[in-house]
């Protein structure tokens, strides 16, 4: 059965992921009311640590970036982004694009992640996906595509893994924008390195990544 909500969040500060104290922060998280998996994020060339997240529901998505995730920032001393969205609207849509949190296959494991929101106010049920799925599905490397549809915005956007971070590149800079200018829309794309966060995602339960002997090293 598939969750109710993802959460997206991300933190306005520059550390190397190697640095950063995921193993304690990993403990808390998992015991947040709801939480159901979550994989890490790593900012392409800012260094920025966030993460996508799966919860049991939107109430318990809600209260995670009402209540704990401030109080991590704040702890930090950054300035924060996150957003909730439906996951029960996105189902059929995603498991086109082989979304691993709709039950994907998992052939590879990724090299960079993609998130991206276009800042447009659409029930999910009206976008355009049916035409806009067999598109991207041809993208050079495109590996799962989840679809995202803001809480109360009805933003419509999505988070895709691909496998290298030169494909993921080409996206955001050369695919993405155009499909954004026919919409007459601004909009968010963001790009993370999957390889450094392997390990701290798996323990965490992400769908994205196969287990191995060197998973924890």
């Amino acid at each position: 059965m598939s969750s109710n909500a993802f959460v997206y969040t991300e933190l306005q500060l520059a550390m190397p992921f190697s640095e950063a104290p995921w193993r304690e922060l990993n403990l808390v998280i998992k015991a947040q009311p709801g939480f159901v998996n979550k994989t890490w994020l790593a900012g392409v060339s800012n260094q920025s640590l966030g993460g996508l997240y799966q919860f049991d529901s939107i109430e318990s998505a809600k209260a995670f970036v009402t209540g704990y995730f401030p109080l991590e920032a704040a702890q930090i001393g950054v300035a924060q982004t996150t957003r909730v969205f439906d996951a029960s609207e996105v189902e059929e849509a995603s498991k086109f694009l082989n979304s691993m949190h709709f039950g994907g296959s998992l052939t590879q494991e990724p090299g960079a992640f993609v998130y991206t929101e276009a800042q447009i106010s659409a029930p999910f049920a009206e976008a355009p996906w049916r035409d806009m799925n067999p598109i991207l599905k041809g993208q050079p490397g495109l590996l799962h595509k989840t679809w995202l549809s803001g809480v109360h915005t009805h933003s419509v956007g999505g988070f895709y893994a691909f496998d290298t971070i030169d494909n993921a590149t080409r996206f955001v800079l050369e695919y993405f924008p155009s499909e954004a200018a026919k919409l007459n829309v601004a909009y968010t794309t963001r790009l993370f390195d999957a390889a450094v966060v392997k390990a701290a995602s798996l323990d965490m339960g992400s769908p994205f990544f196969m287990h191995s002997a060197s998973a924890n090293d």
